[in-house]
């Protein structure tokens, strides 16, 4: 097998080629068709997650086919299409799985984090967290549903039943899940980097009814406003943003210091709360809802020895939607 791994932090990539890994019990190999670049993967290679583990391969939004079942496998058949996403095992004992919490697990492990991911050819892969995917839709436009779609849908539930909707960084996790809550018949207003009028206009065409910067006051106050980009000062800004008893997002796995701001921001109720990881019941009724819908899911591709450059690109913020890698 190849793959694009990272041996130290801050560093980049290197093509490497490593011997064919066969599965342990409970476990499956899966050849990579595609594997979406996530913000979450700089955030690995950029060393701005505790306790980091390297060498590793990043990647978790990934799509494949089963080539190999280690023993004590039941529901999965070589072949089939599976998605692995950003968990990838969990305890099983402690407090938190066992009232159904298993985002919150005292000892998970996460796919291109603590365990190898989908920068490769193939992965191996706890059979518990692969999501079968059927055959609807093409690799590469699976494999942002896999993390941004997930954890957008994730914040969505969170963010409450409110019909406004304020969505802060238009990027793969955003232009997503502004489909779906406008399927929902939410109304979307979408924040950008200030001046960026291209993503507003993509924004835009995705359904929001108004896209501007988030430096912007939206023209009326919004229910719930998730952050997607991993910018603190966006956290003030959001607050203006929603009504007395709105609630503000924060989406992401990490995020720069947020500002100290007046009380009165927060006051008359409005909350501030935040998403972690995902639930393989999340992974379930998104997957289901999303494969009946007729999302546009743009991406960009890249060869999987382009990693470096995906990662750039979206550091620099060059494309729209997601970028994919392709074995």
């Amino acid at each position: 097998m190849y793959a694009m791994v990272l041996n130290s932090l801050r560093a980049p990539l290197e093509w490497t080629e490593l011997p064919d890994r066969m599965p342990g019990t409970g476990q499956i190999r899966v050849q990579i068709a595609a594997c979406g670049v996530c913000r979450t993967d700089l955030h690995v290679v950029d060393g701005e997650l505790p306790d980091p583990i390297v060498p590793i391969i990043p990647g978790h939004e990934i799509v494949g086919r089963i080539d190999a079942i280690g023993t004590g496998v039941a529901g999965l058949r070589m072949g089939e299409r599976v998605g692995i996403p950003w968990l990838g095992h969990t305890c099983g004992i402690c407090p938190y799985c066992e009232s159904g919490h298993e985002n919150l697990c005292d000892d998970p492990l996460f796919t291109g984090y603590t365990r190898d991911g989908g920068f490769a050819t193939a992965v191996i892969a706890d059979a518990r967290f692969a999501f079968p995917l059927g055959e609807t839709g093409g690799d590469a436009e699976l494999a942002p549903l896999l993390c941004a779609g997930l954890i957008g849908w994730r914040s969505l539930g969170i963010a409450g039943a409110g019909k406004r909707l304020g969505l802060y960084g238009f990027g793969a996790a955003a232009h997503i899940i502004a489909q779906v809550a406008h399927d929902e018949g939410r109304a979307v207003f979408a924040f950008t980097r200030p001046g960026d009028v291209a993503t507003q206009a993509f924004a835009r065409s995705l359904g929001a009814v108004w896209s501007g910067g988030s430096d912007e006051i939206p023209p009326e106050p919004l229910d719930a406003a998730i952050i997607f980009a991993p910018v603190g000062d966006l956290v003030p800004l959001a607050l203006k943003t929603v009504r007395k008893g709105g609630r503000v997002v924060c989406a992401g796995i990490h995020m720069s210091d947020v500002p100290s701001f007046p009380y009165q921001l927060l006051w008359e109720e409005r909350q501030l709360v935040s998403v972690a990881n995902l639930t393989r019941q999340d992974g379930l009724d998104f997957l289901s809802r999303a494969l009946k819908m007729n999302l546009a899911v743009k991406t960009t591709l890249y060869p999987l020895r382009q990693a470096n450059q995906a990662l750039a690109d979206l550091r620099a913020g060059r494309f729209e939607g997601a970028a994919v890698l392709v074995p």
